[in-house]
């Protein structure tokens, strides 16, 4: 039986993608450390291949940047899924960090961040109220537009 978060998601028409091992680093997806999961950075990915390639500001306009932010962090969502089992344990979303691969010209990289933000708030409600950091960047692995990490407190 589907928790609360897989039923939310369904309702939303998303199917959760399946955690992606890291392509180059050896490094973890996530890590518990006390009652706290640690997501690594995790890249837009569609049908399980790397995706938007280019800058937000170039290549991509501002609701392109939001809609690979929110692919983004459906890849955090299945790196929760694939640490926990159950999305349910998840108390409180914590922090989201986005590094966003911009021209130079383009300053409105706090507003891609939003693609990931409301997808934990919808998801979550008050619980998936977060802090959180957008930085924009001059490259990124891969060529991609955004990379999302996360916090969770976990129950």
């Amino acid at each position: 039986m589907a928790g609360n978060i897989e039923s939310k998601l369904a309702e939303m028409g998303i199917t959760l993608p399946v955690a992606a091992s890291p392509k180059v680093a050896k490094i973890l997806n996530w890590k518990i450390a006390g009652d706290l999961l640690f997501v690594s950075g995790q890249v837009p990915r569609i049908d399980n291949e790397i995706s938007f390639i280019g800058k937000v500001g170039r290549e991509y306009s501002l609701e392109e940047g939001q809609l690979a932010a929110r692919t983004s962090a459906l890849m955090v969502l299945a790196c929760i899924k694939e640490a926990l089992g159950d999305m349910d344990r998840i108390k409180e979303v914590v922090r989201i960090k986005g590094y966003i691969n911009v021209d130079p010209d383009f300053t409105d990289v706090s507003a891609v961040l939003n693609g990931a933000s409301e997808l934990f708030i919808d998801l979550y409600g008050d619980p998936g109220r977060h802090s959180r950091t957008a930085v924009g960047v001059a490259s990124m692995p891969f060529g991609v537009a955004i990379e999302v990490e996360g916090v969770f407190q976990v129950g």
